[in-house]
């Protein structure tokens, strides 16, 4: 027994002193104290799980970057950023939705789990047709677009082809490109009631309408197949420009993706490719290497050849998709994890969705009554009609945690919603919950430390945000002066390196080459020659501009001694102009890399300032004790 109690009270001793130096103050801004524990919280959570393991820092390298940021939410609170109503309202739309799923009673049996990670286990390849309908939409609004939905259904089961019915009746846009077909996806893919009725509804028939957030559905499926787990592959892109992608661009970039496929096809270098070529220059940086997806994460245009790969190193010929092309290489594969492995995060992932849970709203405030100590007397007013009043209006209804609920409230929560012609004891349940669960949702910060640093992350952020905005980005794009004095003080920073600049002819026939040789020589201007040739029909193509080397294949060829670029013919396409030797970039050609640069100045100015405003104090000792991620 002694021996016991002497464990026991070791183990508490450690709780103590671990909370303690948890909660003691490891940074001081002026008056305000930061914790070690929140500060180990966000370190932890924005160095884990990085694209390279390279951006990792160390607590006292991302004590620095931590400092900024809290000097910069610091001085938006003093200039009372966080009390206008915009702030207000952001954030407590952001509290609104965080809560819901601690205001709901989920259930985590074993047999939830094991559903979902057998669903896991599975990809459904499906098509489906949207009546869109708001959630609250009234009953005979409801009912007109049910029968909407079972007629058009009827339609397909007497013989309409599914996919020009989607097209025709379907209210998601994409339809119109994609003919309803969602392509393959996995649990949690979809809205609870969608993948619901796509993993029950057999192959090859369609569901009864499906009610969701965004209205009725009626699914297709098409192929259920084994979940090939997860690829991890690098990518040379060559991206199709946000508008203005004509049939001479997109030719144009599929000579470049050519010529790249053909330096790999002779021994070239993939990751050093990808890091000077591709268009991706996130992935780029990076060897082309993208995170770990699954099938239905990606676009099938891009998802099905990556897939397709068979061998780890091997890569595909060149491939479209709707942002560009791309030349993937497989890297790895790992299948879907065990039951075991996988089990928290499915619980996590049903927590977020109150839809996936076996639990309803009046076992949640069961729960509560429970936990709380709930006591009621509704007797005395349950057969009072509305708006009649009993003796005495200030008599307790119930308690729970040790506060009272009065006839007044009920009244008050009746007349706001405006209930008449009824009795007290037809809405004592509704009171009842609406009054528990606006408690509990007062108690969330208290109760859970997780929903309150994700509430103060989120205030921080908004207000990060905000003064960055007003200090930083909206001045630097406004202050023409300072940038042009930045750029004056830093013009060499940003250069050309030597350039062929002219221009690219692409004929279609010898006679129009030799015509239009005929006319460069006379001292004709491109747009001359162009109007001359075309006059009658397009024959010829001139695009104007400065190539580094690497930029066009059809540069590279004839001024840098390239490789000779795919389905390319010398008779009809040719070059006039210059090399030019590397020369300094003007304001207009670095605009965007000088604003950012400038951005980066301004801050760093700002930075100064606030640190020469605000007293900085920081617990080495305790900064020490933290281990790096």
């Amino acid at each position: 027994m002694v021996k016991t109690l002497s464990s026991l009270f070791i183990l508490c001793f450690s709780f103590i002193v671990v909370w303690g130096q948890k909660n003691e103050t490891l940074l001081t801004i002026d008056t305000t104290k930061i914790s070690l524990d929140e500060f180990e919280r966000i370190y932890k959570k924005n160095n884990s799980n990085l694209y390279s393991d390279n951006d990792k820092k160390s607590p006292k390298e991302y004590l620095e970057l931590f400092i900024n940021f809290k000097l910069k939410v610091i001085e938006a609170q003093n200039l009372k950023m966080d009390t206008s109503s915009a702030f207000i309202n952001e954030l407590s739309t952001y509290r609104k939705e965080l809560a819901e799923p601690y205001l709901t009673d989920i259930n985590f049996e074993q047999e939830l789990d094991r559903k979902m990670y057998d669903r896991m286990l599975q990809e459904v390849n499906a098509s489906h047709i949207l009546f869109m309908l708001d959630k609250n939409a009234s009953p005979e609004k409801e009912k007109e677009v049910l029968q909407k939905a079972l007629k058009v259904r009827q339609e397909i089961l007497d013989g309409k082809d599914f996919n020009e019915a989607s097209v025709e009746y379907s209210e998601d846009p994409s339809a119109k490109t994609n003919k309803g077909n969602l392509g393959y996806f996995s649990a949690f893919t979809m809205v609870a009631p969608f993948e619901d009725a796509a993993y029950t509804t057999p192959v090859g028939q369609v569901s009864e309408p499906v009610r969701s957030s965004f209205g009725y559905h009626l699914i297709k499926v098409h192929e259920k197949r084994k979940n090939r787990g997860e690829i991890k592959v690098a990518h040379i892109m060559k991206m199709f420009p946000r508008s203005g992608l004509t049939e001479s661009v997109k030719k144009h970039l599929k000579s470049e993706i050519d010529s790249i496929y053909n330096l790999l096809e002779s021994g070239g270098n993939f990751s050093e490719l990808a890091k000077k070529l591709s268009d991706d220059k996130r992935s780029g940086q990076q060897g082309g290497e993208m995170p770990w997806f699954s099938a239905g994460r990606m676009l099938p245009a891009f998802s099905n050849p990556a897939f397709a790969i068979q061998n780890i190193g091997d890569y595909t010929k060149p491939v479209e998709t709707p942002y560009g092309f791309h030349i993937i290489k497989k890297m790895d594969e790992k299948p879907v994890a065990s039951f075991e492995e996988l089990q928290p995060e499915i619980e996590a992932r049903i927590k977020k969705d109150p839809l996936r849970s076996t639990s309803s709203k009046k076992a949640f405030v069961e729960k509560l009554k429970k936990e709380y100590g709930y006591q009621e007397n509704f007797g005395p007013v349950r057969s009072l009609k509305t708006g009649t009043k009993p003796e005495n209006t200030s008599m307790v209804l119930f308690t729970i945690d040790d506060r009272e609920f009065t006839f007044e409230l009920l009244d008050d929560y009746l007349a706001e919603k405006n209930i008449k012609n009824s009795t007290y004891g037809d809405y004592m349940e509704e009171w009842t919950e609406y009054e528990i669960t606006k408690l509990e949702n007062s108690k969330l910060e208290e109760k859970y430390p997780e929903f309150r640093y994700l509430m103060k992350e989120y205030h921080d952020g908004i207000l990060l945000f905000n003064i960055s905005e007003k200090k930083i980005w909206n001045f630097a794009a406004k202050d023409t002066a300072g940038l042009e004095k930045y750029y004056s003080d830093n013009q060499k920073k940003y250069s050309w390196e030597e350039r062929f600049k002219g221009y690219i002819i692409l004929c279609n026939d010898k006679f129009t080459r030799e015509e239009a040789d005929k006319y460069f020589a006379a001292g004709m201007t491109d747009e001359e020659i162009s109007d001359l040739i075309n006059a009658e029909e397009k024959r010829i193509t001139i695009t104007k501009g400065a190539w580094e080397k690497g930029n066009n294949p059809v540069v590279d060829y004839y001024v840098w001694n390239g490789a000779e670029p795919q389905d390319f013919n010398t008779e009809t396409t040719f070059i006039r102009g210059d090399k030019i030797p590397p020369e300094p970039k003007n304001m207009d050609e670095a605009r965007g890399l000088y604003i950012s640069d400038y951005q980066d100045y301004l801050e760093e100015e700002w930075i100064k300032s606030l640190k020469k405003k605000y007293k900085i104090k920081v617990n080495k000792k305790l900064l020490k004790k933290i281990q790096g991620v």
